[in-house]
Order: C-alpha cells, then structure tokens, then sequence
C-alpha cells in the first residue's frame, strides 16, 4: 500500500479534523492536489478533505467540539472548519445524478469510487487516511507515475460539466505532464470541441489559470497545443505561440515570469481586461510591449523600467527577434537600474516652465545616448 507523509499531514490541525469525523464513525481522508503533490514530493499548499458525513453531521460534530464551522459551500456539500485560524475544506461526497453543463444535479455519496468520478483528472482522485495510506479507486497513481494527464471518464462531458477544465487540463500538462509523450489525444479531441464554451467563462478564473499556465516550467509544448485546438483563440484571440519556446530556451537559469510569457504571445490589446490584470500587471506590460519596438539599450531600460521588467523586454525581444542576446545586458541593465540622471532643475536657472521640461527631456536623451556615462559637468558644458 502506497503512503504519504508530510509536516501537512501531520500538523495537529490537520489530524485534529480527521479525527473530528473517523472518530465519530465516518470515513474521513484528505484529496485531491495535496495527495498528488505528496506523492510527487511537492510542497502542498492546500489541504481539502472529504468524508461520508453530510454538511449538517460536520457542523454538528464541530460545534461539539467548539470548532468553527463556515458554511462556505453549503449547496456543494461544503463546510470550512476553522482551528487556530487555519481553515479546512470539508465536503461530503457526492456523486452525479445527471449533469446539464456546468450545473449538475448531484447526491450525497458514502462511496469514494462514486466520488472520484465526479473529479476532473485521475491525477486528482486520490484520497488517503489519516495515517496516510492512499486509496486510488481510478489508477490515478499510476497516470502520475507516467506524467500523464487524463480525464476521468469521458473527457468532454468533464469539460462541458466546467469549461474551465480546457485551461486546466494544458496547465496540468505543463506542470505535470511528460512532454515527450505529447497530450492525451482524446482529451485534446474533447477540448477543441468543447472551446466554444469557453466564453462562458469570468476573467477572473481566466486570468488565474493562465498565471499558472504560463508560471510553469516549460508552457509552450502545452500552449502549442492550445492554439492547434483552438482554445487559445478563445483566451487571447490573435495570440501566437511560435516564440514561446524560444524563449523558453533564453531563460535557461533565469526565473519564468507569467507577465514575459504573455508578452511574447502578444494578442489583443484588450489582454488586461481578458485575464483581470491588476493596474500594476496592465501598465507594466504596456510599457513593455512599447519598449520592446524601441530597440532600447539594456542600460536605457534599466533606467527606465527597472532590472526586472527591462530583462523581460530584452529576453521577449531575442526571441520575438530570433536574435541573440546581447553582451553583458544583465550587468547592463543593473547598471541603468542603479542610475540617476545627474542634472536637475536647480542646474538651469535661467529656464522655467515648458522650457525648463524641455531643456531637461533633451539633456536626459544625450545623456541615455552617451550609455548613461556622461557627467553633469559635460552635459551642462
């Protein structure tokens, strides 16, 4: 029998909950990412869990023992229980009745089989117990052995139970997935004829696949295949991936950054609006994408941009480009970043207003064309 550790599993919180429902006589166990995440020795950042206990049992049960219990999903099956302010999802199993889209009319299982079939991949229908021993009613370990993402069942009536299973599924390959082995052909057969749903879609559940999407590794196998099925028109409609993995291979050693990836899609200017860019997210890629057309330096964009946002225009270019990528430009650009325009306002006396503003703009472009070396003294001689 497969079993998992981890401080996560072992937490006191954790076990406390677990113990709240088995102790009562009904079948607890955690699931879904947390189980795949410790079997693929990765952090686990959420800890969900589900039980055979119906909603008002678990709030029942917590209230007894004078725990704080928050119906957030009560519709779903769903209640938060909250111990020394860390939160645990609690929701009963379910299995589906009949399904009509996205809204599917469901029952309270006490089946774990029943409930993994209601779950998107197999990588996902994992559960185990308090002790950690996992059960995996639909192979699921075996398709996390072999870095293969698959849909539970039928794979379009997964999508079309939640359209946002089509970006889910590309992302999970990225982060999950064997490249070499390619995606799962049913499943890219189910997400082109499904895309059209994607409209349905918020941007906010848009926009936070996408960060993931492209935060990944090495995005650009699956968001090839995003724009071969036409999900990535649905997403960022005149987007294209051809310089992707290009520059995918100029990161080598540099942290991804989701904002660079995006930059080198392009698409429509209306992306912030499409993924709910925060203002910061909008204006930041908007002076990239103007930076990126105006050749400037990697000292110039430190300057102007910062290191961090001039490295994204100067990687983004090489591979829009299919250019190399210029010498030293990371020294270059924490040269620009440290700089400061040595002239001021108090250095031209005899000007003010638009003359003033003027004088400077043009004092500030010789000295960006000098490489940010010549001196106040030279500029003002």
């Amino acid at each position: 029998m497969q079993t998992i550790t981890g401080e996560w599993l072992s937490n006191p919180r954790t076990q406390a909950v677990l113990a709240l429902l088995s102790d009562a006589g009904h079948q607890a166990f955690v699931v879904g990412g947390c189980v795949r995440n410790a079997l693929l020795g990765v952090a686990v950042t959420d800890v969900d869990i589900t039980t055979d206990a119906h909603p008002e049992r678990v709030i029942e049960l917590a209230q007894a023992a004078g725990i704080r219990a928050v119906p957030t999903g009560l519709d779903h099956g769903t209640i938060t229980l909250v111990l020394d302010g860390e939160g645990f999802e609690v929701t009963t199993m379910r299995r589906d009745v009949a399904t009509h889209g996205r809204h599917a009319t469901v029952a309270f299982s006490s089946d774990v089989t029943e409930d993994a079939a209601r779950r998107d991949f197999t990588m996902n229908a994992l559960y185990a117990d308090a002790r950690g021993h996992v059960t995996d009613p639909l192979d699921g370990m075996a398709d996390l052995r072999a870095q293969r993402v698959r849909f539970v069942g039928d794979a379009l009536a997964r999508i079309n139970e939640d359209y946002l299973r089509i970006l889910r599924f590309f992302r999970f390959h990225a982060q999950y997935g064997d490249p070499a082995q390619g995606l799962d052909a049913d499943a890219l057969d189910a997400c082109a004829r499904g895309a059209g749903g994607m409209g349905q879609l918020s941007a906010e559940r848009i926009g936070a696949e996408m960060r993931k999407l492209l935060a990944a590794p090495d995005p650009a196998p699956a968001v090839a295949a995003m724009a071969q099925c036409g999900a990535l028109a649905q997403v960022l409609p005149g987007a294209d991936p051809q310089a992707l993995p290009r520059l995918v291979h100029l990161e080598a050693g540099i942290p991804p950054r989701w904002l660079r990836r995006l930059l080198v899609l392009g698409g429509p200017e209306g992306a912030p609006d499409r993924l709910r860019l925060t203002r910061a997210e909008t204006r930041q890629l908007g002076q990239m994408r103007g930076a990126i057309a105006t050749l400037q330096a990697a000292a110039e964009l430190g300057y102007r941009l910062g290191p961090e946002p001039g490295a994204d225009v100067i990687l983004a270019r090489a591979a829009l480009l299919e250019s190399p990528l210029p010498p030293d430009w990371q020294a270059e650009l924490q040269r620009g970043g440290a700089a400061s325009f040595p002239v001021r306002a108090a250095d031209l006396p005899h000007l003010q207003g638009p003359a003033l503003g003027e004088q400077l703009k043009a004092l500030e472009t010789r000295w960006l064309a000098s490489g940010l070396t010549l001196t106040r003294k030279e500029l003002l001689g």
